[in-house]
C-alpha cells in the first residue's frame, strides 16, 4: 500500500514537471532566435516515439496517471518543432503536408481505425526510436561543439521524470517494454544534459 501511494505521488510529480519539460528549451530558442544545435531529425524521432507510446498506453487502457505526461509533452513538442522549423527556414508545403498526414494518422491510432495490433508492433520500436532521437541530438552537439541553444534544464527534467516512470510503471503494470524504454531514456537524457553543461562551461571558461 505504501509503495503504491509513493508510485501515485511520483506520477503526480512527473506529470507536474512535464508541464514545463520543454519550456526552458522553447525559451532558449525564442531568446537566441536560432536553432543551429537542435536536430530536426532528433525532434521528429522523438515526436514519433511520444505519439506511438501515447496511443499504446491509451488503447491498452492503462491508468491515466501512468502516461498523462505524454500528451502534455506532445503539445510542447509541437511548439518546439514549429520554432525549430521557423528558425531553420524549413516551413514549406512539404512540412505542412507532412503535418496534416501526421495528425490524421495519430487520430486513426487513437480511435483504433487502425487495428490496435499495429501499435503492439510499433511500440517495441519506440525504444530504438527514442534511443536514436537522443543519439542524433548528442551528435549535433558534438559536431557543433556548442550547446547554447540546448537547455540542460529540459534534459534534467527529462532524465528525472523518466527515472520516476521506471518505478511507477513497475508498480502499475510492470510492462517490460515500457520499463526498458524509460531506463534507456534516463541514460541518454542524462548524457545530453551533461554534454550541454560541458560545452556551456567550456565557452564561459574561454570567454
Amino acid at each position: 500500500m505504501l509503495l503504491q501511494q509513493l508510485a501515485n505521488f511520483l506520477s503526480l510529480v512527473t506529470i507536474g514537471m512535464c508541464f514545463i519539460l520543454k519550456i526552458p528549451q522553447i525559451l532558449n530558442l525564442l531568446t537566441a532566435k536560432s536553432a543551429d544545435q537542435i536536430s530536426v531529425v532528433g525532434l521528429l524521432l522523438e515526436l514519433t516515439s511520444y505519439t506511438v507510446m501515447t496511443s499504446y498506453n491509451y488503447t491498452n487502457g492503462y491508468s491515466l496517471l501512468s502516461y498523462l505526461e505524454y500528451p502534455i509533452i506532445l503539445l510542447q513538442e509541437y511548439v518546439l518543432i514549429f520554432l525549430v522549423l521557423k528558425y531553420l527556414n524549413k516551413i514549406n508545403t512539404f512540412s505542412i503536408l507532412l503535418s496534416v498526414f501526421y495528425f490524421l494518422l495519430s487520430i486513426s491510432f487513437a480511435m483504433q481505425l487502425i487495428p490496435k495490433a499495429a501499435l503492439t508492433i510499433l511500440a517495441p520500436l519506440c525504444t530504438p526510436i527514442s534511443f536514436s532521437s537522443k543519439v542524433v541530438q548528442l551528435v549535433a552537439i558534438f559536431r557543433a561543439k556548442n550547446a547554447d541553444t540546448v537547455s540542460p534544464i529540459t534534459w534534467f527534467i527529462s532524465a528525472f521524470t523518466n527515472l520516476t516512470r521506471v518505478f511507477t510503471i513497475w508498480m502499475d503494470s510492470a510492462d517490460r517494454l515500457l520499463l526498458g524504454n524509460f531506463s534507456i531514456s534516463v541514460i541518454l537524457s542524462s548524457s545530453i544534459m551533461f554534454s550541454a553543461i560541458y560545452y556551456r562551461w567550456n565557452r564561459v571558461k574561454q570567454d
